[in-house]
This record gives C-alpha cells, structure tokens and sequence, in this order.
C-alpha cells in the first residue's frame, strides 16, 4: 500500500498525497543556451516526461531560465548549489520548483531569503541527498556514507526550512549503491510525511543503468515509496522517461503507452522473431495508446499470448497470424508481419 505523504504542486502536477508517481528527467544542454534547451525539453515532453529540471551554475544561466520556463510545455525545477542570489533570481522568473540543500547555502539569513520568497509563490523545496557529497562531520560520525549518515543529513536540511515554517518541501536520498539507497529510503519513510523523490543515483549506461534503477525503484514502489521518480542514465534523457514509466507498468502503477510482450525465442521460432520484435517495438515509441501488444514466435505459447492482448503476432513457418481482440483477423507472409500489426494497432 502507498505511504500517504503531503501533496505539493510543482506547476501543474500534483506530487504526493496519493497522486500518480510522476516522471522526470533533468536536461543535459547548457541552460544558456535556450534553443537547445527548449529542444530538448520538447523532445522530453513528448515521450511523456512531466517535469524537467534545468542546472543553474551562474547568473547568465539563472537569466536564462527564466526564457526558457516561459515557453516550456511542462513545468520547470531550477538546481541550485552555494549560490542564493540564484535561488532569488529563478523565484522571481516564475521558477515552478527549486531543487536545492539549505545547509549549503550559507547563512540562516540567505536560507530565509530563499523560502521567503519560494512562500510568497508556494514553490516547493526539494532537499537533494546524494552520497557522493555528504558533509564531512557525518563522514567522520559514521566512517563512510551509510543510509543512516544519508537520513541524518536530511533531517538537518528539513530542520532548518521547519524552523522558518516552511513545509513546501520534497525529498530525495540518492546513492549509485542500490541497497543503501532502498535502506536509506525507508528509514526516511518512517520519520517524515514529505513527498519523496525517489531515484538511483549515478546508475550508469543505458543498460547498467535500467538495470539498477529499475530494481531500487521496483522495491521502493513495491512498498508504497515514492511520489516522482528520476531514472539517472548515462545517455539520452529520452531513455530516462521511457525507462521510468515502465517500471511503473510493470507495477500496475501507471499504464501511459504500450505494455510489449515479446518472447525470448528458442528452437521452435521459424521467423526472425528477434528482428520483428526490434522493429515493431521501435515503431511504437510514438504511440501513445494504453494497449497490451505481444509479438510471439511459436505456436506453444503465442496464440495464447496474442490472443490475450490487444493486437498480436503467433508466428509460424515463415508467416503468422495476426491477432485482434483475441480473434485471428488474418495470416501474413513474415516480411508483411510488422506492417500488418502496426496496421491493426492504428484501428483500434
């Protein structure tokens, strides 16, 4: 069962308080440069991913952003570090959210400068806890850093917002570790009632990486954790969107796109299933229709599997029959096999 947290809002989407766990990813272009970055985020919007953040390293990027949250189509969280003139400078631009750690922004003062004004437009904080970057009194407190060292560096954060009556906050404990990250995230659950965002940091490649993440992320929403999500790759953003929703289906938490089942092939197959399976699921990628499409290669199991999805393949000797709605609607030579099936998706 989910944890029940605090709702917040960043623009328009709802986190926590039983909203949907939402889907984000983080731009890799220099936030200078506008164009590029509104590119990216357009590309990013349209494979699903419902809040983009943007770094902010000096003043010119600050200035930036605030043209670029202007045109974008989703909502826009601005990563701060030591700097709180830059915190400022994004809240008064319409920023929709800060990611930032009050602890490294300096005097209590500079804090109280930046929630002040992230209240007066009810901008939600999120304390970002990575292990990579602990504070050295923890490190020295606990030897290395552990989940525990990880959930005491985000109380403090919270203690200091608290104390200025701010609760607009969400939370984030991130390690490239998968176990102390899990760990870490539900001695977290335990103590606070703030929004979660949950994520492996530093995951690695596209392969290594959805691998890592998808396990972590797979047992902290199995357990009710987790209100947004980031799946952090070494690669195109794009994947991290794409990634993230489907650990999601595979949960039965959100259901955005196509759920594809293909099977692993074996002796039996006598099509290239490998290779209709590639092509069919890369023509996909754009469909934005919540329906199951299963692409089998042998009369065992694939009638069965097509026959139980929305639209599917059961291949045969060098053909195979196409499947709609449980019903055989016609054979195919195997070289007509993928044009037939997208034919059929697009009908439905």
């Amino acid at each position: 069962m989910k944890s029940l947290t605090r709702q917040l809002h960043i623009g328009k989407v709802a986190v926590g308080g039983g909203a949907p766990c939402s889907v984000q990813s983080m731009c890799t272009t220099d936030t200078r440069d506008i164009n590029a970055t509104l590119d990216q985020i357009f590309s990013l919007a349209a494979a699903g991913c419902e809040i983009i953040r943007c770094a902010v390293p000096d003043s010119d990027a600050a200035d930036a952003l605030t043209a670029i949250k202007a045109q974008s189509p989703i909502p826009v969280i601005a990563d701060i570090h030591f700097d709180y003139k830059l915190a400022l400078r994004v809240l008064e631009g319409g920023i929709d959210g800060l990611r930032l750690n009050p602890g490294n922004i300096g005097e209590k003062w500079k804090v109280s400068e930046v929630v002040k004004s992230a209240a007066g437009r009810k901008v939600p904080i999120r304390i970002g806890v990575n292990a990579g970057s602990l504070e050295k009194t923890l490190l020295e407190k606990y030897g290395h850093p552990t989940a525990e060292a990880m959930v005491e560096s985000a109380l403090r954060h919270i203690r200091i917002l608290e104390e200025l009556n701010y609760q607009e906050i969400k939370i984030s404990l991130k390690a490239s570790d998968v176990t102390r990250t899990v760990e870490a995230y539900r001695l977290l659950s335990r103590q606070v009632c703030y929004p979660l965002h949950i994520g492996i940091t530093e995951a690695g490649t596209t392969f290594s990486g959805t691998i890592k993440s998808s396990v972590g992320l797979g047992i902290l929403l199995n357990d009710g954790i987790g209100d947004t999500l980031r799946v952090s790759l070494t690669g195109d953003p794009v994947d991290e969107v794409r990634v993230g929703f489907e650990i999601l289906k595979s949960l039965g938490l959100r259901q955005r796109g196509i759920n594809f089942i293909s099977c692993p092939t074996c002796g039996r197959c006598q099509i290239n299933l490998i290779k209709l399976a590639e092509e069919i699921e890369k023509r996909l990628q754009s469909v934005d229709k919540t329906i199951t499409v299963a692409v089998m290669g042998c009369v065992v199991n694939g009638p069965g599997e097509a026959r139980e999805a929305d639209v599917g393949v059961a291949g045969g000797n060098g053909e195979g029959l196409i499947f709609r709605k449980g019903q055989v609607v016609r054979k195919v030579s195997e070289n007509e096999l993928a044009d037939a099936l997208i034919e059929e998706i697009n009908n439905l």
